[in-house]
């Protein structure tokens, strides 16, 4: 049997850290509101710091405890306690996909939206199989050949959100126009079926494409790639930054919102979307010549 964590480490800290944030709104130390519903305050410790399981009833007590009576704050902190042991469709990859990893395709499972700065890539939500190949050998050097495979097919498999009945992802990718440039020795098609990938996926009503273009105006993108995952309903946004040995979560309300702000001032730095769907038109004319 694969070794599967039972609860996604992302989801625990977000319920955690919003129980943690309701409490302190009402003035309650970890002593008083433990005692509030009958716990000790080591117990409502271990939860607010991700280190403890809480159950959906639990949260309901909690949150009146707190008299948060809003019932879509109750949904959705009494959803989160539901789904922090929900296993998906990735656990059957536990042997290749990182925990990390795990946590972040756990977010795109829940999130409504994200807003992607991509400097250097392709965004794995839009990347075609064979671009996936390619930038997972390029990146992922001590992988086997079967191990890339597999997180080819991970990020194929992940693209399901865009075409989820009901509730289809919606992204918002900024691409710098040198990403558009990139060019596979190996096999020398791999970019012209991505620009064509770009262009079909942007006929889908939820996903918007910018290009940020090589003259751009100074911009806050310079000091890299991150995405900016958003939930419905009351739950705070998170922010992902990835660099070669794995991924940092900002999760901290006012360092998300100063996030939100750049991609604000990127978005207005790159073409309009129009525009930037002609560029890779051209790019893409051009490569099959």
């Amino acid at each position: 049997m694969p070794n599967v964590r039972p609860v996604p480490t992302v989801r625990r800290r977000r319920l955690g850290e919003a129980l943690r944030r309701y409490r302190n709104a009402t003035g309650m130390n970890l002593d008083v509101a433990a005692a509030a519903v009958g716990w000790i305050a080591p117990k409502l410790s271990r939860i607010e710091t991700a280190n403890g399981h809480i159950r959906p009833n639990e949260v309901v007590n909690l949150l009146k405890a707190y008299g948060v009576n809003d019932p879509d704050v109750v949904t959705a902190l009494e959803g989160l306690a539901k789904d922090a042991r929900k296993q998906g469709w990735w656990q059957t990859y536990s042997g290749i996909v990182a925990p990390a990893y795990a946590d972040y395709i756990s977010l795109e499972s829940d999130a409504d939206s994200i807003h992607e700065f991509a400097p250097l890539l392709i965004p794995g939500l839009l990347q075609t199989a064979a671009y996936a190949r390619e930038t997972i050998a390029a990146n992922a050097t001590t992988r086997t050949p079967d191990e890339v495979a597999a997180l080819a097919e991970v990020r194929q498999a992940r693209q399901a959100v865009l075409t989820r009945p009901g509730t289809p992802l919606k992204i918002w990718a900024v691409i710098h126009e040198s990403v558009l440039h990139q060019r596979f020795a190996v096999r020398p098609n791999t970019m012209r079926e991505q620009l064509q990938r770009l262009l079909d996926v942007s006929e889908m009503p939820n996903v918007t494409i910018q290009i940020l273009p090589l003259e751009a105006t100074p911009h806050p993108g310079g000091a890299g790639a991150f995405s900016l995952v958003g939930f419905p309903g009351p739950m705070p946004d998170v922010v992902l930054l990835e660099n070669l040995i794995g991924a940092t979560y900002v999760e901290g309300v006012d360092e998300v919102q100063t996030f939100a702000n750049a991609y604000e001032r990127i978005v207005a730095a790159a073409l309009p979307t129009e525009d930037s769907l002609a560029l890779i038109t051209r790019m893409e004319e051009r490569s099959r010549k």
